[in-house]
């Protein structure tokens, strides 16, 4: 493909308008009428007053909901969580929720007794790494069940309700005693977010919550990754997810396997041909469903639910034909929640997902054997499903939901697919009447090969018709994830500060079908920015921007996508690139996941002669001889994802060129910083990113 020239734009399109007030100026078509808010504009510092909610695990009974509810403190510079209870109370008798932990530091992941006595949870109360606790509901002192060096996850009750199975890792003898030398063996040596692994293998534990004295037992051995412990009906089986070929650090796949505890090594259940992971077993035993693909020649297929027999066979997807990534791809500034597990249903006809669609993600549901897949949550409003949680007679559903203009919140429902919800939780009610917030303008662009690509903008909270605005155009991440229907606090953040944010699902992007999401294969930047141009062509046809003042941001893909475009075209005034991209051959084995994404991205690596000049003609630092506006440069210093040195080779040919560019770096800091990173470096993140639009538009 050859490669674009940048485009310049007319000598009027660059003048400088008035800097102050940024609402200066008129349009030649008047921006649609928006309802007036009411409330102060959003600040950065608000983030500190966001109740960040999480998974929410529903009672064996159904009567209760347990979640944890995650808040910062600014002044310790550190989260704190907390687990409530919330009674699943009828609308004509609504209950409160009760807060049962202190949540002095960080308690999250409940998970129920199967007689509901009891809820075992994570803690970090008095260690450095999360441990395993147990407190009873109706009143005690939580116990601590675990002391391990590594930090305990996934935790799972067996059915006989005095076992627990989780995962943690396990640290091997030092290969280099005496000394604070690493020596490196293995390929994957790093991950973001983890740091260095020094061999550290996650295995699968048992213990007995009934005996005080107990230790964990391990039940899972070699030098492999376990994951996602799921328990057989009987208790006495444990299916996992690992791969467990001895060349497994250079492999995509994953399979699905099973151990008897007491017994024989485990057995295989899938062909290593896919990967898998998040069995639940069905209620009688005899299949599994699981999450995954058989497409390991492509970067992020569809997941689809399979089913695959626990005595072995042929696993079969009932999702195929659904052309819709199983799973929430949506990305937001606040609250995740993990992988969500496959649910089947009591009578065993039928499972539950989450997917993504057109920006939303939702609870689906498909039977078993058929396929036939059914929507179990509303859709009459665009939002965003994180997690689930189902009673056993499948009559109750309750589910972690946000929408733009909420962030997430506990609401039940009965399954049906319509609007007979109401909300458990209003943690955000007090913020959310104290502050005005935009609500977004979707909107659909026909782009090139015929393809549509969905996009919003979002308004300052009561626009002025007769004015226009400056405008940034935020680029998601991934590339294969979603922008949609989720509060977004960087957006509302800009938006109160008197910018048009405007945003989109690109090519490349889930949620629109699996060819959707292969068309950048060996083409980023290529094939999605006339995606991108052509949405601000129509948001700037929309009326209320002032095409004079745009500004471009992104992180990761998004970060990648805004050097690109200030090397393709003279469009945006300044831009912010975070934690992004500039050289791909450099990228390639200073991540963390090249070995498993670029060679599927690109068709190889990039020293073969068939690829090298596709990572260099793709690579935005071929063009920074053309990059001219003033760029903001925000990194994390331990991102293993995006190395600094993108950032740095960025910053240093800038400079050598003699162009306005400001490199700043967080030190102890990996690729969330905006999402997970130390509370006063988000602040300071989102602090630098306005003021530098502040100073340039």
């Amino acid at each position: 493909m050859a490669k674009q020239s940048k485009t310049r734009v007319k000598p009027a399109d660059r003048a400088s308008g008035p800097s102050n007030p940024r609402t200066s100026g008129t349009t030649t078509a008047s921006a649609p009428k928006r309802p007036t808010r009411t409330g102060r504009p959003m600040t950065a510092e608000d983030l500190l007053r966001l109740h960040l909610v999480g998974e929410p695990a529903l009672s064996p009974d159904g009567t209760m909901v347990a979640v944890a509810v995650t808040t910062l403190d600014g002044e310790a510079d550190a989260y704190r969580s907390a687990i409530w209870l919330v009674p699943v109370a009828g609308p004509t008798d609504p209950s409160e929720p009760v807060q049962l932990t202190a949540g002095a530091k960080r308690d999250t992941t409940p998970r129920w007794s199967p007689d509901g006595t009891r809820l075992a949870f994570l803690s970090d109360r008095d260690a450095e790494a999360a441990q395993l606790w147990l407190i009873p509901i109706r009143g005690g002192e939580a116990r601590r069940l675990t002391d391990l060096d590594n930090a305990v996850s996934d935790p799972v009750w067996a059915p006989d309700g005095r076992r627990l199975a989780f995962v943690a890792k396990l640290t091997p003898p030092d290969p280099n005693p005496g000394s604070d030398v690493k020596v490196i063996t293995d390929a994957r040596y790093k991950y973001d977010g983890e740091g260095f692994l020094d061999g550290k293998r996650r295995h699968l534990w048992v213990i007995d919550a009934d005996r005080p004295e107990a230790a964990p037992e391990r039940i899972t051995d070699g030098d492999f990754e376990h994951l996602s412990p799921a328990w057989s009906p009987t208790g006495r089986e444990l299916a996992f997810a690992a791969n467990r070929n001895p060349e497994w650090q250079l492999e995509r796949s994953r399979d699905i396997w099973a151990i008897v505890l007491g017994g024989d090594q485990p057995r295989r259940l899938t062909s290593g041909d896919g990967r898998f992971d998040l069995p639940a077993w069905s209620p009688d035993g005899r299949h599994l469903a699981v999450i995954g693909h058989r497409k390991l020649d492509l970067e992020a297929p569809n997941d689809e639910v399979w089913i695959v027999p626990a005595a072995g066979g042929e696993p079969r997807s009932i999702t195929a034909t659904f052309d819709r990534g199983v799973g929430d791809q949506a990305i937001a500034d606040i609250g995740q929640c993990p992988s969500q597990r496959p649910t089947w249903s009591g009578d065993g006809r039928a499972v539950a997902f989450l997917a993504g669609d057109e920006g939303t993600t939702h609870v689906f549901t498909a039977t078993v054997p058929d396929g036939k897949v059914m929507r179990l949550t509303d859709a009459t409003v665009p939002r965003r499903v994180a997690a689930f949680d189902r009673s056993r007679d499948g009559a109750t559903l309750v589910f972690a939901v946000s929408d733009p203009v909420t962030p997430f919140e506990i609401r039940v429902g009965s399954g049906g697919g319509d609007s007979s919800e109401r909300p458990l939780t209003t943690f955000n009610a007090d913020l959310l009447a104290e502050v005005a917030v935009s609500t977004p303008e979707p909107f659909w662009v026909d782009t090139v090969d015929g393809r549509r690509v969905h996009a919003w903008m979002m308004r300052p909270p009561g626009a002025v018709p007769d004015r226009a605005y400056p405008a940034i155009l935020e680029i998601h991440g991934g590339p294969h994830a979603m922008y949609g229907a989720s509060f977004f606090h960087e957006f509302q953040l800009l938006a109160a500060r008197g910018y048009v944010v405007v945003y989109a699902n690109p090519r490349g992007s889930t949620g629109y079908g699996e060819a959707f999401a292969q068309a950048l294969r060996a083409a980023w930047g290529e094939n999605d920015t006339p995606d991108l141009l052509a949405v601000l062509d129509q948001a700037l046809a929309r009326g209320g921007l002032d095409p004079q003042r745009l500004g471009v941001t992104g992180g990761s893909y998004g970060g990648f996508m805004t050097n690109w475009l200030l090397g393709h075209t003279d469009r945006f005034r300044t831009a912010v690139t975070q934690r992004s991209i500039c050289d791909l051959t450099s990228l390639y084995g200073t991540d963390d996941i090249a070995l498993v994404s670029l060679d599927t991205e690109f068709g190889g690596p990039p020293w073969r002669p068939e690829t090298r000049d596709r990572y260099r003609e793709l690579s935005p630092i071929t063009y920074v001889e053309r990059i001219t506006a003033p760029l903001l440069i925000l990194h994390s210093e331990e991102d293993y994802r995006c190395p600094i040195g993108q950032a740095e080779q960025l910053f240093v040919a800038l400079k050598r060129l003699r162009r306005e560019v400001v490199l700043v770096r967080f030190p102890h800091e990996s690729h969330g910083l905006s999402r997970s990173g130390k509370p006063q470096h988000r602040l300071e993140r989102l602090r630098r990113l306005v003021d530098w639009f502040d100073g340039h538009l």
